[in-house]
């Protein structure tokens, strides 16, 4: 699938509400419910440890994104990478410096 496909199935495409000039917030929502509280520690996991994801996410908060946000970003950057990787028929490796 591409990187829209799976973030829609699985609920963390972001959907925006907005009409004419009015913009309200944008949310998740859809997909699997299941799968979304599932990938909420690995979430957690991943950006206390993986330092890209770290990166990520600390780059987010410090424009100021809430938490919780930053939180979604790094749960959709995982679903994309387990996507990436399966796509590939690959198994994950961390970067060698």
């Amino acid at each position: 699938m591409q990187r829209k496909q799976v973030a829609s199935l699985t609920g963390f495409a972001p959907i925006t509400r907005q009409s004419g000039q009015w913009q309200g917030k944008s949310f998740i929502g859809g997909g699997r419910k299941p799968l979304r509280d599932a990938h909420y520690m690995p979430a957690l996991v991943a950006m206390r440890f993986n330092p890209d994801l770290k990166a990520k996410y600390d780059a987010l908060r410090t424009v100021g994104k809430p938490a919780k946000v930053a939180i979604v970003v790094v749960m959709r950057k995982l679903i994309e990478m387990a996507n990436a990787l399966v796509k590939a028929d690959r198994m994950w490796a961390p970067k060698t410096a």
